[in-house]
């Protein structure tokens, strides 16, 4: 990992860190065809407690890590910052398929290019059959 990539990783835990300061909140999730490596990023921007999403942007990577992507990891950086966000929350871990219920694949089904998460909880990552 680059010097610039160690940095953004380290300034957005650091701000997860922190706790919750105050709305804006941003929420930032990993997904991936396992749970090795993440080929995408969905940050959220909550403006008020119980409020909807009001600004959502992806990040993608076919055959790279978006967590050890220097470019997605400062765009990161720049949209909450764009955002006036006070506080962030982030998963530690890679939450599940990349793929979309209901517009990757049908709803109610299991994401048929990542078998990997077709058995597992996408919070505990544990086999749950």
């Amino acid at each position: 990992m680059s010097l610039s990539q160690e940095m953004h990783v380290k300034s957005l835990r650091k701000k997860a860190k922190r706790g919750f300061r105050g709305y804006p909140v941003a929420t930032i999730a990993y997904y991936g065809p396992d749970d090795k490596r993440a080929s995408k990023v969905a940050v959220g921007i909550l403006e008020e407690e119980d409020g909807a999403v009001t600004a959502m942007e992806r990040w993608f990577s076919d055959d790279g890590d978006v967590r050890a992507d220097d470019s997605i990891l400062q765009a990161i950086l720049e949209f909450i910052k764009d955002r006036g966000v006070q506080s962030v929350v982030m998963a530690d871990r890679i939450i599940g398929c990349p793929h979309e219920e209901g517009k990757d694949y049908p709803e109610g089904e299991k994401c048929p290019r990542c078998p990997f998460w077709a058995t597992r909880d996408r919070w505990s990552g544990e086999v749950i059959q």
